[in-house]
């Protein structure tokens, strides 16, 4: 792709390499293998929502935020971006008003224990002064009250990463918020919601950005089928499967083509 993109600016700079340019955008590039979503098992989430202290003030802030953010698969922005006024609780259905790429904003469901935390969470970080426009997230400085920015919430994330790595050999060798929009879309999709509704709740202009998720949850399929052996094939029969290295079939075989 490099070369491609090296002659491509070359032709324009010099006519006549134009016809050069031509004959090689019509070479076939190789394809590259998918790309690699980053997620949390079930037990690495656990863990690390356990990591922050909640008896300190920041450890609970932080503990809420996470909780949230895997609740709503929400980006880290939209996350940073709410108000107590996007949260609605008018009826036994509470939802929450998330502002996505290109100012859209979606209606996103909110489970009833991700309500209680939300209300301790008011009474700790906003108390009785609350006010519509306030953010929900905040750091202050100097008594200033001031949006949390993204490093701070990847800083905290990292460091708690760091700390239950320790704990638990599932969590990846570096964690960030990303990674919780991508675990909470996982387990969707292993739960049975389809990928329309999915791409829907993580609001994704085009279902091909969901797909992902599919494929995904193939390499894990591969790596099952790859580890199982027939018990009446000897140790030292090393007939390669024929599904290795064939993702057509794998993706047959998921129920995914």
């Amino acid at each position: 792709m490099a070369l491609r993109s090296f002659f491509h600016y070359a032709a324009i700079t010099d006519l006549p390499l134009n016809a050069l340019d031509l004959e090689i955008q019509k070479i076939p590039a190789k394809k590259g293998k998918g790309k690699t979503v980053e997620y949390l098992s079930e037990r690495a989430l656990k863990t690390l929502l356990e990591t922050p202290d909640i008896h300190t003030k920041n450890g609970f802030r932080n503990r809420f935020f996470m909780i949230l953010m895997y609740d709503t698969g929400a980006r880290c922005q939209e996350l940073l971006d709410l108000k107590i006024k996007d949260f609605v609780f008018e009826s036994d259905k509470p939802y929450v008003y998330l502002t996505g790429k290109g100012r859209k904003l979606r209606r996103v469901p909110l489970l009833i224990k991700t309500v209680q935390h939300y209300e301790q969470y008011l009474k700790i970080y906003h108390e009785s002064c609350a006010k519509p426009d306030d953010y929900i997230f905040y750091t202050t400085i100097h008594g200033v009250r001031h949006q949390m920015s993204e490093d701070n919430a990847e800083a905290f994330m990292r460091k708690y990463g760091e700390i239950a790595k320790k704990r638990c050999n599932e969590i990846p060798e570096r964690v960030h918020p990303h990674q919780l929009r991508h675990t909470r879309a996982i387990h969707l999709y292993r739960s049975g919601m389809p990928l329309p509704f999915i791409a829907e709740f993580l609001g994704h202009a085009n279902i091909t950005t969901t797909n992902i998720y599919a494929y995904a949850d193939t390499e894990m399929k591969r790596s099952a089928l790859e580890k199982a052996a027939l018990p009446t094939v000897p140790a030292d029969f090393n007939q390669t499967p024929i599904w290795e290295n064939d993702d057509e079939m794998i993706l047959k075989l998921s129920g995914l083509k």
